[in-house]
């Protein structure tokens, strides 16, 4: 199969690269490199090409889809506050750009399409676990264009013009995710800091949870659903990825503190940030009834993050 990754060079599209090169497809990688780094990838030649370029230009899709069997859309600016800080500049690439992306690939018979979607679209729902048929309620401009994106998918699927399918992503983590960049996952920064015993600060007081997924775990879901044989259904798959286990910012910490080759460290404490949700954790009935399950333990992808920094 022929496959486009976009954000391919980033944190979870490199992953992602790789399983599906080592499951012998053929892959194209459209990143512009602004947070994903050539690093990230093998080396170019065979089965891995890499067009570097804007997922929002026209230009750049009209290059890279012509051939493809499929693409899994992941390219965004994957952070609430710099969308609560520029929304116009995010949205650009969280919504235009998956707009032109799916428009494209729909005009030139690119059939499968995979999306990755947020749990941000949630908002902070009480009503946990949360269902893909939660009440949505995004909180920043990030959720609404994750949010926007599905109903636009959705609408090239109705019609047929795509089989498609979006990924609710809880809080991803694991090696390759940059704890320097303003993007990055909050294990990433703890675990930046622990092993350095530089302070670690938490927006909040601690108690809001999220549901922690190993980077892993993820991409087996997207791989796994790119070659499904099943027929296609009329209304689009939507999937929650998470493990279904809420873990609180405490709790985190301390499971840090236990990691062979941490140093001490102290917390420090800082006002909510605008746009956070106060607790999140998915109800992965669907995607395990698929046959998917997580194989990482939280304690085990936390140590393998921390063993590749």
């Amino acid at each position: 199969m022929n496959v486009l990754v976009t954000g391919g060079a980033g944190f979870i599209g490199s992953h992602l690269v790789r399983l599906l090169l080592g499951e012998g497809h053929t892959v194209t990688v459209l990143d512009d490199l602004s947070t994903g780094k050539l690093e990230n990838l093998p080396a170019e030649g065979g089965r891995l090409r890499l067009h570097v370029g804007d997922v929002a230009d026209q230009s750049a899709l009209n290059a890279v889809l012509p051939g493809q069997d499929a693409a899994v859309h992941l390219a965004a600016v994957a952070s609430v506050e710099a969308s609560v800080r520029e929304p116009v500049r995010t949205h650009r690439t969280n919504s235009e750009g998956s707009i032109r992306l799916f428009d494209t690939a729909a005009r030139l018979g690119v059939r499968r399409v995979l999306y990755a979607s947020s749990a941000a679209v949630y908002g902070n729902n009480a009503d946990l676990p949360l269902r893909e048929e939660s009440e949505k309620g995004p909180l920043s401009p990030y959720a609404a264009d994750k949010l926007a994106g599905e109903h636009y998918l959705a609408h090239y699927h109705r019609l047929d013009r795509l089989d498609a399918t979006a990924f609710r992503f809880f809080n991803v983590f694991g090696p390759r995710q940059d704890p320097s960049s303003p993007y990055s996952g909050v294990i990433s920064i703890f675990l930046d800091r622990a092993r350095r015993g530089a302070p670690i600060t938490v927006f909040g007081d601690g108690t809001q949870s999220r549901d922690f997924v190993f980077v892993g775990d993820v991409v087996r879901a997207l791989a796994g659903e790119l070659t499904r044989t099943s027929e296609r259904p009329a209304e689009m798959p939507v999937f929650n990825v998470g493990r279904g286990s809420q873990v609180s910012l405490l709790q985190l910490l301390e499971l840090v503190r236990d990691l062979p080759g941490v140093q001490p460290f102290d917390v420090q404490f800082a006002a909510p940030r605008h746009g956070d949700i106060h607790a999140s954790v998915a109800d992965m009935s669907r995607l395990r009834a698929t046959g998917w399950e997580p194989r990482s333990a939280l304690s085990d992808g936390l140590t393998q993050t921390l063993q590749s920094g």
